[in-house]
């Protein structure tokens, strides 16, 4: 009986379409993998957390240290570990479950990291002060759990969307998702005005931070905790969607092996179907079979060091962390301190608290809808016709015109100025270097190693994040006086503003290192495509290798057999 006659299975295509006879006369299990691949590209078309916490400190600080020392307000410590212990569970969760999304497949991490966001987020928002241990110490062990589930949904929402997208709208879909980005920054802005005017009537007793006790110490405890805890609810819808979504069939092919599967996955993808279901007893034939003759290399420690060994494949993982570094040192280092650049142009303060808190909502909300929202959907809508490495070249460029600007005339600038400056920042990050540097490693790394090389890149900028809240936070207020308003407050703010232009700049050198994936197939971006220039021969070479070691074993056998 032929492979081709073996691979096939019951069942006709008129009353049932048979996804597994598709490519079943195709015997070199490389081609089949190729073709089926080539039929998704043919296909039509936890940020919340991460800022949320922005506008929940001052919360905090007028529930937990409205005492004779702090005054309402939080220690700067306190402050600067309860937004860097997010990044730090981010740093793991990005480096674990990217790795083990490569080693036990997509499908089985993705949904269990936001179960983990779910329950940290619950936690936090149940959490209160107590003699044993204080109300800082328990908000950041729960906020490193729901970093480590924030962690993983970088590399698994890249990784995902990438290995499911059509070729020619790849970028656009990517992109797409990561603009929930901004809509997570828009959400917790517009929730902090809803609840704030909900409290109207309790925060219009007190005329600051220090007044605040009573009434209006209750209606901000029970703020912070409705902002924190509306997190979960989004991931709640999300849960079911996650934990039934198939696997990638670039996983099944190259990383389990299993082209059958993977044949029959794509099919049904194609019409519409969760997955497909090949006969299991040719199936399992046609995966030993095939798994000798495959061309793609086995994941291992010693293929990984081996691939990353080449400067060719080397120079691209130091292209994603290093621009992903560098991006995010300056982008955290201002996002998550938005309250501050309001201070410096004047849009803080109020006869009450409730308008203090009011100024300060809205304050975010101009920030988010005059550059984020609008820098991610451009981006969204010109990223697969410009181009990935065009995009974020242009955006660092920009960053570093307009770091130097503010950085060396924030003295002469008006208020109106630096708040133009500063939108104008916030709309380049996010159509420019934010999002491409999500975008790439997603893209431009073999599939084996995909989602690793993902986790480590965004770990990398995660790093840069931690950097610059511990670095960068108390060197802000250097030389400020005690009682200090406004641009006063932060004296060093400048001084900070010029160093974030430097690390544009570096950002810049290093995203020469990374490819054009515009209009390129993952496959050809892997090097796995003769005839294009990221073609590695040596994969070729281990199929070849592959096959003569099976002929040689057959002339053994046959020698034997005819004595």
């Amino acid at each position: 009986m032929s492979s081709a006659a073996m691979n096939k299975t019951d069942g006709g295509n008129n009353a049932f379409h048979n996804f597994n006879n598709d490519f079943a006369h195709i015997q070199d299990p490389n081609e089949r993998r190729r073709l089926a691949l080539a039929e998704i590209d043919k296909a039509s078309f936890g940020w919340y957390h991460i800022f949320a916490i922005n506008l929940v400190t001052s919360m905090l600080g007028i529930v937990y240290f409205n005492d004779k020392k702090s005054h309402g307000t939080i220690p700067p410590s306190s402050d600067t570990a309860i937004k860097v212990s997010t990044s730090g569970g981010t740093v793991i969760g990005q480096l674990g479950f990217g790795y083990l999304a490569d080693v036990v497949g997509r499908k089985r991490m993705y949904g269990l990291e936001l179960i983990i966001i779910i329950f940290a987020t619950l936690a936090q928002a149940l959490t209160s002060n107590s003699r044993a241990i204080s109300i800082t110490g328990l908000i950041i062990f729960w906020r490193v759990l729901m970093g480590i589930g924030i962690g993983g949904d970088y590399p698994l929402s890249s990784v995902i969307t990438s290995e499911f997208a059509t070729t020619k709208w790849r970028g656009a879909m990517m992109n797409a998702v990561f603009a929930m980005q901004g809509i997570g920054q828009f959400t917790a802005a517009i929730l902090a005005l809803i609840v704030t005017t909900g409290f109207k009537g309790s925060l219009e007793s007190a005329a600051n931070a220090r007044a605040c006790t009573a009434v209006c110490q209750l209606a901000v405890d029970k703020m912070w905790r409705i902002i924190i805890g509306f997190g979960a609810v989004p991931g709640c819808i999300a849960l079911y969607y996650r934990l039934t979504i198939p696997e990638t069939p670039r996983y099944t092919f190259d990383v389990a092996r299993d082209v059958e599967k993977a044949g029959t996955d794509v099919k049904a993808y194609m019409n519409g179907k969760a997955e497909g279901h090949p006969d299991e007893i040719a199936r399992v034939t046609a995966m030993a079979q095939t798994a000798p003759a495959l061309e793609i290399p086995k994941a291992s420690f010693k293929d990984f060091c081996h691939h990353y060994g080449q400067w060719k494949h080397g120079k691209v993982l130091l292209g994603t962390a290093g621009s992903w570094f560098f991006l995010d040192v300056a982008f955290y280092g201002l996002g998550l301190n938005n309250s501050i650049i309001l201070a410096a142009i004047g849009w803080t303060g109020g006869a009450t608290q409730y308008e203090i808190f009011r100024k300060n909502a809205i304050g975010n909300l101009i920030l988010v809808c005059a550059g984020a929202i609008p820098g991610y959907w451009v981006s969204v809508t010109t990223i697969d016709t410009l181009g990935r490495k065009t995009i974020q070249i242009m955006g660092f460029i920009i960053l570093t015109i307009l770091f130097c600007i503010i950085g060396f005339a924030y003295h002469q600038l008006s208020g109106h100025a630096l708040l133009a400056l500063y939108v104008l920042a916030q709309f380049f990050f996010k159509f420019g270097p934010n999002s491409t540097t999500f975008i790439v490693p997603g893209e431009c790394f073999p599939t084996r190693y995909r989602s690793t090389s993902h986790g480590f890149s965004a770990a990398s900028g995660k790093v840069g994040a931690i950097i610059a809240q511990v670095v960068f936070g108390p060197l802000r207020t250097r030389g400020a006086l005690p009682n200090a308003k406004g641009r006063n407050a932060s004296p060093w703010l400048n001084h900070i503003m010029q160093i974030f232009a430097l690390f544009m700049l570096c950002g810049l050198f290093t995203s020469f290192l990374i490819p054009e994936t515009k209009r390129k197939t993952l496959e050809e971006l892997a090097g796995e495509v003769p005839g294009t220039p990221n073609f590695d021969p040596a994969l070729i070479g281990g199929a070849h290798r592959a096959y003569s070691e099976e002929d040689s074993q057959g002339e053994k056998h046959r020698g034997v057999d005819s004595v």
